[in-house]
């Protein structure tokens, strides 16, 4: 003897209604980063609301893709979220977490304003500078009392993950895998040359003596009166 099963009727309308609520979603209101005082920024940041402006000018073009969402980040928010990530150091999804986006959202923002930044790094970055050489030495002069000089040069070691290829050439004198970066910059701290291509354990007066810098003063080439 056939059994019959007796099914509850269906509500229609309320599973439309549970599928409505979980697809909606709560979205944040944008905070105006420029609003906050420039202590606050520069912390977060490490620049204030004007210097955060001057970037946005500069790098908008390069970084704004056309959308149709509603809620898209701003070039200002792009930048920022780069910033916080260049000034901590810190893991995507912790930055992700202190800006209310997700860890993709902060990798992309990286690697567009880095590009963008790229872009403008032979405009930029000149040595001596864009001012005349004599202002240049006079800043100098002002800080240490040492004439003619035009630029103080350093290194510094930016940690990498160990390389698949010649993996030991980028083991540097403190045990860590870096890149061995030259950074040149004059005495309001702008930066007039860099050379970010040698391995960590590469000594910096090897990448005094060949870079592009020094080759030019050995022909005479860069003649600073």
């Amino acid at each position: 003897m056939a059994c019959s099963v007796l099914e509850e009727p269906v509500d229609v309308e309320a599973q439309i209604l549970r599928r409505a609520l979980r697809r909606e979603r709560v979205i944040r209101a944008r905070l105006d980063i420029l609003s906050f005082p420039d202590d606050f920024l520069c912390e977060r940041y490490r620049f204030s609301a004007q210097s955060i402006s001057y970037l946005d000018n500069i790098l908008r073009p390069y970084i704004t893709h056309v959308t149709h969402r509603g809620h898209a980040l701003s070039s200002v928010h792009i930048i920022c979220i780069a910033l916080r990530f260049f000034a901590n150091g810190s893991f995507l999804y912790n930055i992700g977490d202190a800006e209310h986006v997700s860890k993709a959202t902060v990798c992309r923002a990286v690697r567009n304003v880095t590009v963008a930044l790229k872009r403008l790094l032979y405009t930029s970055v000149v040595f001596p500078g864009h001012r005349p050489t004599r202002f240049i030495k006079e800043g100098c002069h002002k800080i240490a009392g040492f004439p003619g000089v035009i630029g103080c040069i350093d290194g510094t070691h930016i940690p990498i993950i160990a390389p698949l290829v010649n993996e030991g050439d980028y083991v540097n004198r403190k045990s860590f895998h870096s890149i061995n970066v030259q950074i040149i910059c004059d005495a309001a701290n702008i930066i007039t040359n860099v050379e970010a291509k040698w391995p960590g354990s590469v000594h910096d007066s090897q990448i005094f003596r060949e870079c592009t810098l020094s080759t030019k003063f050995g022909h005479g080439e860069l003649k600073i009166l």
